[in-house]
């Protein structure tokens, strides 16, 4: 289960932990947060990483657990909050009983995750009923295509074939930091035939738009004509 962000140990995890520093802090969060439900028995978080939005959500009142295959993703997070309950699992095989959980929350790392449809059905069996699921991905438009130049207005053009899975990577530099991202495009039939394979239903699907505060550039600006990101709550009937 690949967290989003694959980066050398050189690169450190400090652009995820400095607030403000990527789109964590700045597009999306506020907008993902309002999909979920209050606090209930327990929140799962689906590639936890280090812990940002685990520890966000404890900060809320959800009593978390979070998930991460990678051991110093799962070291980083302890280091910044012991008390948390983290563990190093593999999505597609949750390390926790049938029903225990009311939420689970997987954001912008499904899309990451080469089994992703068995990581749903786990999602499913560790869901009580009338639990739910809330996830942010990759919009797939997004990583099917591309602006033919960083203006507000240009055109989107989508080069790639949108109806086929693939592999992809994106290295970007800022402040100093340069991260290389190893990702994979699925089509939205893909994620919705998940869903429906493991039973859950679609209660909402938002494709928000960069907020104007975080607004910096025409680079930026092309991203309110269309989505960066998608995000679904689902929920087990």
């Amino acid at each position: 289960m690949p967290t989003i962000g694959k980066r050398s140990p050189a690169d450190g995890s400090h652009g995820r932990r400095h607030p403000g520093h990527d789109s964590y802090w700045r597009f999306h969060r506020d907008q993902f947060l309002a999909l979920l439900p209050p606090p209930g028995l327990r929140t799962i978080d689906i590639g936890c990483g280090e812990g940002r939005l685990t520890r966000h959500l404890k900060e809320l009142g959800h009593r978390i657990v979070g998930i991460d295959a990678s051991p110093s993703m799962v070291a980083a997070a302890r280091a910044s909050d012991p008390s948390m309950d983290l563990r190093i699992a593999d999505a597609a095989a949750l390390p926790l009983q049938d029903a225990s959980a009311d939420l689970a929350v997987a954001f912008m790392t499904l899309h990451d995750i080469d089994a992703m449809p068995h990581a749903v059905a786990e999602i499913a069996r560790v869901l009580m009923p009338g639990g739910r699921l809330c996830f942010a991905i990759v919009h797939p438009i997004n990583s099917a295509g591309q602006f033919e130049r960083p203006v507000a207005d240009a055109p989107f053009v989508i080069k790639r074939d949108y109806l086929r899975p693939f592999t992809f990577s994106d290295t970007v530099e800022r402040a100093g930091l340069t991260m290389t991202f190893h990702s994979r495009h699925r089509p939205l039939e893909a994620y919705f035939a998940a869903l429906q394979d493991a039973g859950l239903l679609v209660e909402t699907l938002r494709e928000p738009a960069v907020p104007e505060h975080a607004i910096e550039s025409d680079n930026s600006r092309r991203w309110q004509r269309l989505p960066l990101f998608l995000h679904v709550r689902a929920r087990r009937p």
